[in-house]
């Protein structure tokens, strides 16, 4: 991990250490104010007081995202607010600086026939060689989860055997986002696909010691990669590929993998706003 190396750097790490005592997540915090620090280092800035002009100019400068620049800011505060309360300064140089206007962001959003349809490519492009037939089934299981259960794309790939309950109809989360576990049902599709598929893992590879419920090469899980590359290609051969773009102060989102869980959200409450729920 980096050190910060601007003249505020020993105050820097006070700052994060605290910040992790308190339960609070590490990089986000690190990776900003280390933008913070280049700035500093950029600029040439070795010495007390900063001036708010000094932060309008950072504003317009750090970073071409006015979100990004909002959260730089943020921590930035923050980070001054500490100070204040060490006495080590009298006042926030930031109290008045205001932040940007925020641009926001619509992602793009599967309709349930889109999802099937993105599935059943998925499904087509499995090739049929034993070399990798079975790398295939496990991608398109992988896409299966984030689409049916509405998971994040890292969560399937780290899914261990003893995650499975088929008895309970669950897979465990091990510490997914936000550092949380968490207990997620199985439709009953997705439990009988995952029993095929294990059912077929078992008889090409009888002897397999992959400890991973869904199986790479080897000993390891499945990449990202391989989720991305086959969601893409699914995406190109139902012809909804299109790029991002920015109207206004709104971004609309490309289709992504993520997208698949935003799909499984919002059509889930559409269905049980359509059963008068």
């Amino acid at each position: 991990m980096k050190p910060f190396e601007s003249f505020l750097a020993k105050q820097l790490e006070e700052y994060v250490a605290y910040r992790n005592a308190l339960g609070y997540a590490k990089m986000p915090l690190r990776h900003r104010l280390a933008a913070f620090d280049r700035y500093l280092q950029k600029q040439n800035i070795n010495r007390h007081p900063l001036q708010p002009w000094f932060f309008l100019q950072l504003r317009t400068e750090i970073s071409s995202h006015p979100n990004t620049v909002n959260e730089i800011l943020l921590d930035i505060r923050g980070f001054f607010r500490f100070l204040v309360r060490k006495g080590v300064l009298d006042q926030n140089p930031l109290t008045d600086i205001p932040k940007l206007a925020k641009r926001y962001f619509v992602p793009f959003v599967f309709s349930p026939q889109q999802t099937e349809l993105l599935i059943k490519a998925v499904c087509k492009n499995i090739r049929k060689k034993q070399k990798y037939f079975l790398l295939d089934m496990a991608i398109y299981m992988a896409i299966v989860m984030l689409a049916r259960c509405g998971m994040r794309i890292k969560e399937p790939l780290h899914l261990q055997l003893c995650h499975y309950r088929k008895e309970e109809a669950t897979v465990y989360i091990h510490r997914t986002k936000f550092r949380k576990d968490r207990l997620l049902p199985l439709p009953k599709a997705v439990l009988a696909e995952i029993e095929n598929y294990l059912a077929l893992r078992k008889i090409v590879y009888p002897n397999d010691q992959n400890p991973y419920l869904l199986a790479g090469r080897g000993q390891v899980p499945l990449k990202d990669y391989h989720i991305r590359r086959a969601f893409h290609r699914a995406v190109r051969h139902i012809g909804l590929d299109r790029p991002k773009q920015v109207i206004g102060n709104v971004t609309f989102g490309a289709p992504v993998p993520h997208s698949l869980r935003h799909s499984f959200a919002i059509n889930t409450l559409n269905k049980i706003r359509a059963r008068g729920q």
